[in-house]
């Protein structure tokens, strides 16, 4: 029988997995398959693998569970998942219910009857976050969708089916600094988005904040294209010319008027300036050496300490 696998990364989520559970098999036992959750403790530090570990006992012949040895964040998590899952179809969802498990059936039905090798989900609204967070969402993605290869769509989330084939694909690309959501996009294939409004969690908070989105797009905007580092070049390149223009005025003026006294603001207010750029300049490429030097160290992903199977 066909085997779907459904990955499910978690990081505080005590209260959740067990509604996660009740409302996703609900849905999936009507569907003509096999499945398996597979719940990856992100190292929770609440009860969250105790919950996970009552719902494999109870649930054996349907529920996995990876411990790690630590918290390595969300994108170690859903890598685990996807490199333990045995699935024809996979799909990735997150414990809060913000990913109604109702949708599943007509992501296999597009799959099956419409050709597709991958159906994923995007948000059209974003009722119940807070304003300045969503408005930063939506300009990051105007952003990086002005210099990367590929487009990653204004609020798609990373709750898809897709194929074999396609997870194969995605676990080929081996470099330490995952984004996911740009991954997906990058292997390619038939892709198609089903659109829905914004659920809010069932229960418990996010362990996101600004700072750790902020981050997470720095990340995303860094794998996915060398335009800062390019942009860094034009600026100092502009600046040059500027200097360069504004010394041939200073010595004309001097040969012409003389040399006046020049105040102190106006020198102090283009030293902090070119300060400014050039240490937006290093930071940028401080980025990208940083993402090197993790990258060639090939340490894990993840550490399993225990799996439940």
């Amino acid at each position: 029988m066909t085997l779907l696998s459904i990955v499910v990364p978690c990081y505080n989520e005590q209260e959740t997995v067990s509604l996660f559970y009740d409302a996703t098999s609900k849905v999936v036992d009507k569907m003509d398959m096999d499945y398996e959750i597979i719940f990856v403790n992100d190292g929770s530090k609440d009860k969250t693998l105790e919950e996970c570990v009552k719902l494999y006992k109870s649930h054996p012949d349907h529920v996995r569970v990876i411990d790690f040895s630590r918290n390595f964040g969300k994108e170690g998590g859903l890598l685990a998942g996807l490199e333990y899952a045995k699935g024809d179809y996979i799909t990735v969802m997150d414990a809060d219910l913000q990913d109604p498990p109702e949708y599943l059936p007509l992501m296999m039905e597009s799959i099956n009857n419409e050709n597709y090798d991958i159906v994923g989900t995007r948000r059209v609204s974003r009722k119940g976050e807070p304003p300045i967070r969503s408005f930063f969402a939506r300009q990051f993605y105007k952003l990086i969708n002005k210099f990367t290869e590929v487009e990653i769509v204004d609020g798609a989330r990373d709750y898809r089916l897709m194929t074999r084939q396609v997870v194969d694909s995605i676990l080929e690309l081996k470099e330490y600094h995952r984004f996911s959501k740009g991954l997906f996009v990058w292997v390619g294939y038939k892709t198609k988005y089903l659109e829905y409004e914004n659920v809010e969690r069932v229960a418990g908070e996010t362990s996101w904040n600004f700072w750790g989105l902020a981050k997470y797009a720095i990340e995303g905007i860094v794998a996915f294209t060398t335009a800062p580092l390019q942009i860094a070049t034009i600026f100092g390149l502009l600046i040059s010319f500027v200097a360069f223009i504004a010394m041939i005025f200073i010595i004309v003026r001097a040969l012409i008027f003389g040399d006046p006294v020049a105040g102190w603001p106006s020198m102090m207010t283009i030293m902090l300036f070119l300060g400014g750029i050039q240490l937006l300049a290093i930071g940028i490429i401080g980025e990208y050496l940083s993402k090197t030097y993790m990258e060639v160290k090939k340490r894990p992903n993840y550490i399993v300490k225990k799996i439940y199977e």
